[in-house]
């Protein structure tokens, strides 16, 4: 009977001692892992993240980087789709978003975000012969334009909201910022409403593109962080706050957008 009790409450204590570490699944960090900092991203983004051969660099990647470092932690880079990253992090699979994302109303539902750490631009890109001169061309009365975004980035939740608000176009999703841009090269949209940095990469690598002078929005960038995860949520803004004073966040945006 003695035995019979004594392991029945080494049964109850392991699975307390199970259930207690799997509802909690962080470490002193925060994080999922002891002693790395796993960041989610969509590597189809320059110059924030993008492949260089079998390896994910760019903006976000040395900034995550430089977080990691302060916390005394090792980066891993987990590429995804982009409307996947929010999941993975609500989820528990990675500790944090990375991925030129911006904060809206409709993420701050689903995370938590860090201190802004970029400025970023939602640019428009038209072909050259394009009767598209400025943002308020998209809207204008009678005007029916196939606007192209890249699936669950804020240049889809915007243009999604104006167009169908205005009843003048519709908008065109697509998988990726380069598929989006290949379909307005070869006629099948009219437009792309994009981050600049990319926006500039993409029509340099596509003839016949310009990015019009006015912008369709101008927002901040954050690191997306579940919800709740107040320890992991201080020691990113902490870090950001090192990296801000030291130079170091500056000196890596200047690394990879150089000033007009």
């Amino acid at each position: 009977m003695k035995k019979l009790l004594a392991l029945s409450m080494i049964m109850v204590l392991s699975a307390t001692a199970l259930f207690g570490c799997g509802k909690s699944g962080k470490t002193a960090d925060g994080t999922v892992k002891k002693g790395k900092l796993i960041m989610a991203t969509n590597a189809e983004f320059p110059p924030y993240e993008f492949r260089d051969g079998d390896k994910i660099v760019g903006i976000d990647a040395e900034i995550a980087d430089a977080i990691a470092k302060k916390m005394g932690l090792e980066l891993q880079i987990e590429d995804m789709a982009f409307d996947s990253i929010i999941a993975a992090v609500t989820g528990g699979k990675v500790d944090i978003g990375v991925a030129g994302m911006t904060v809206t109303e409709e993420r701050l539902q689903s995370v938590n975000f860090s201190d802004s750490y970029a400025t970023g631009i939602q640019a428009i890109i038209v072909r050259e012969d394009s009767d598209i001169k400025s943002a308020d061309d998209l809207f204008a009365d009678g005007t029916n334009h196939k606007i192209g975004v890249q699936t669950g980035t804020t240049g889809d939740i915007y243009c999604s909201g104006d167009a169908e608000d205005a009843g003048c176009g519709t908008v065109e999703k697509y998988n990726k910022g380069a598929e989006a841009v290949l379909a307005l090269a070869s006629g099948k949209i009219d437009c792309v409403v994009i981050d600049k940095q990319p926006a500039i990469e993409f029509v340099k690598a596509n003839e016949g593109l310009k990015i019009l002078e006015t912008e369709y929005a101008i927002e901040d960038y954050a690191i997306c962080i579940a919800k709740g995860n107040d320890t992991l949520t201080k020691k990113v803004n902490d870090a950001l706050k090192e990296l801000k004073e030291d130079g170091t966040l500056q000196s890596i945006i200047d690394k990879y957008i150089k000033a007009e």
